[in-house]
């Protein structure tokens, strides 16, 4: 060994980053602080405008007998809202019997014929047909398909097995998908495909609509959390 020459001794030499000082301690604090409440915030901030927009559309709609500020000295936050319920529930349940329904189907053939306002009707006409259409069990699960080409997904609607015609000619592995377009749910396409070639999902019919209509952005949680007993 030369005399410029130092031994080694196997000692390592580790670098430890400096402690953080107060303000650097208080700030990772606060933004994680602000991380945690942002979701909470936003949510009840969105409720509240929403509950606020809906009471300013049906309070000022009711007679005064009816309007809770007629016998307080305040207003009562939610209550347009609870009165839309019931009168959203109360439409469904006569939408349901035969003189509902007939009206129901009048109002589409009247509102079909005005122009401009048949346009956007039609649209959430189609969006309600497809709700309705899925409560009666049309639709069974939510899949995912390979279109349009290898390597790409997409969701899709399991309307049944092939039947008659169609299991002769394809055989009784095949079953029918739809797949829906963004962010309109009434558009798409059906495809038969072996189920070998079908990916299940556990989400619901409402989830996956859901996350059609809101293109992708709403996703439900996963793995779904397990029900209340």
């Amino acid at each position: 060994m030369s005399e410029n020459e130092k031994p080694d001794y196997g000692i390592v030499v580790v670098n430890v980053p400096p402690k953080p000082g107060p303000l650097a301690w208080l700030r990772a604090r606060f933004v994680a602080g602000m991380l945690i409440a942002l979701p909470m915030v936003a949510t009840f901030a969105i409720l509240d405008f929403f509950i606020k927009l809906i009471d300013s559309w049906v309070v000022p709609i009711l007679p005064a007998g009816l309007r809770p500020e007629t016998y307080l000295d305040y207003a009562v936050p939610g209550f347009g809202l609870i009165i839309l319920l019931v009168f959203l529930t109360l439409l469904g349940a006569i939408a349901t019997n035969f003189l509902g329904k007939y009206v129901v189907d009048t109002t589409d053939r009247v509102m079909a014929r005005v122009p401009f306002v048949r346009s956007i009707y039609s649209v959430f006409k189609q969006i309600r047909d497809v709700f309705q259409t899925n409560a009666s069990g049309q639709f069974r699960e939510v899949v995912m398909i390979e279109y349009p080409k290898e390597g790409a997904w997409c969701i899709g609607f399991v309307a049944g097995k092939v039947r008659g015609e169609l299991e002769a000619k394809l055989g009784s592995d095949y079953i029918g998908v739809f797949v829906p377009t963004t962010p309109n749910p009434t558009g798409g396409f059906l495809i038969y495909l072996p189920e070998s070639k079908v990916i299940r999902l556990d989400m619901t019919l409402e989830e996956g609509a859901k996350a059609i209509i809101s293109n992708g952005l709403v996703l439900p949680d996963w793995p779904s959390p397990a029900p209340a007993k």
